[in-house]
């Protein structure tokens, strides 16, 4: 055990948009802390992007707790680059007291304190809040094993541009907001692409001369609870969104991209799928027009004076489907070289090992961020509270949050 003056009031595992956002709530209220950095201030965002990777929430709306946009472009968005200068200017700016090069090893409880062991030692402290994010560890369904060795397949997080993959077709899996604009990367580069729908959704990126992000704070749709989300059915995942513009199935089929259905198996090479293409795109469309909709009676209950509705090119074309449906494919018969893999990540927890704080899964066990064992905490998690979790936009708010309650604690031990 170490002594009182070495206990940290609270440890912040991560350094990125969420842990600095946190590391600046805590040293607001003067709290004695660090944050510990596995690479380099937002790393996930240096190493995980591709090359034309923009940020979806737009530029005015990018911006960490206590600053505002000013710039003459508030509706483009930033580069992955841009972010991580952004936030690398934000942790100097307030002298955030960022440790990087610096993994978190191992995590325990001892007498009521926290131990966490770092490449230098251990550090004490009273807190932990967790933020190095749910979304690092790419998964990939059980038969992507089955698939010929001769055929490369890599993650969305390891995609970083057309030219870096080896000549030949390319099947993207997942058609979510990095394989929807994995796949126009590609298409656009002039490669074949087969892309695996599944049932998501689909937001425009403007509307009514008001980016959709704006309107989505504005209506209070983003701040759907997560309790009210689980009441409509599982949380579904992030809707197919264009950064720059409005990305559909049927726009990415106007570009030369096969639309199939969604991936059900491998056997000897070929790979099946089922005929839900067509259902796929209506599912979104019938997703965009209720969002519209639902602005439409905001703008008229509030009398705003908005433009009026103008059809978004994305959305007004019509779908080109494989007749009939695509129901089985030989890759080496279709020239398909590589697999890019879009479905989805989980955290990187194996570290912890803090009774009450991961699930049988080894993911994050919390409720509005706060984890069973007292003094533990998550932060930028994905609908961690709404629907607003998990983006920049929610910082501000749940750093706030947290630290009011790791005040509480603090206030009460002495």
């Amino acid at each position: 055990m170490t002594s009182g003056t070495d206990i940290l009031d609270a440890v912040v595992i991560g350094a990125g948009w969420a842990g600095l956002g946190v590391s600046h709530a805590l040293a607001q209220r003067g709290l004695r802390h660090r944050v510990l950095e596995r690479g380099r201030i937002g790393e996930t965002w240096r190493t995980q992007r591709w090359d034309s990777f923009r940020v979806n929430t737009p530029n005015s709306q990018t911006v960490m707790p206590g600053d505002t946009y000013v710039g003459p472009d508030p509706d483009g968005a930033m580069t992955s680059g841009e972010l991580v200068a952004l936030v690398e200017d934000y942790a100097g700016r307030h002298g955030l007291p960022v440790e990087t090069g610096t993994p978190v090893t191992d995590l325990v409880v001892s007498d009521g304190l926290y131990r966490l062991a770092v490449p230098s030692g251990s550090l004490w402290a009273r807190n932990v809040v967790i933020a190095s994010s749910n979304q690092n560890c790419p998964e990939r369904p059980p038969f992507s094993a089955l698939l010929p060795p001769e055929v490369k397949q890599i993650d969305a997080s390891a995609y970083r541009n057309p030219s870096g993959l080896d000549s030949g077709a390319v099947l993207v899996v997942g058609s979510a907001q990095s394989g929807g604009q994995i796949a126009e990367d590609l298409v656009q580069a002039g490669r074949t692409v087969y892309l695996a729908t599944g049932r998501v959704g689909r937001l425009p990126r403007m509307y009514r001369g008001t980016h959709i992000s704006v309107w989505m704070v504005l209506t209070g749709l983003i701040d759907l609870t997560r309790t009210e989300l689980l009441q409509q059915g599982p949380i579904p995942g992030r809707a197919l969104t264009g950064a720059l513009h409005t990305i559909s199935l049927q726009s990415l089929s106007a570009q030369g991209v096969v639309l199939l259905g969604r991936l059900t198996g491998v056997d000897d090479g070929s790979l099946s799928f089922s005929d839900e293409a067509e259902a796929h795109v209506r599912h979104a469309d019938e997703g965009s027009a209720k969002l519209r909709s639902q602005i439409d009676e905001y703008i008229a209950r509030n009398g705003i004076d908005a433009p009026r509705a103008e059809p978004d090119p994305a959305e007004a074309i019509g779908a080109i489907l494989p007749n009939p449906p695509i129901r089985s494919i030989d890759l080496a018969a279709r020239g398909i070289t590589t697999v890019i893999w879009c479905t989805g990540f989980r955290g990187d927890f194996g570290w912890v090992r803090v009774p009450n704080v991961l699930d049988a899964r080894g993911q994050p066990l919390h409720e509005n961020g706060f984890a069973g064992a007292p003094g533990v905490y998550f932060a930028g998690l994905p609908f961690a509270i709404s629907r607003r979790s998990g983006t920049i936009l929610a910082i501000a708010e749940e750093a706030a949050l947290l630290v009011e309650d790791i005040k509480r604690r603090l206030d009460t031990c002495i």
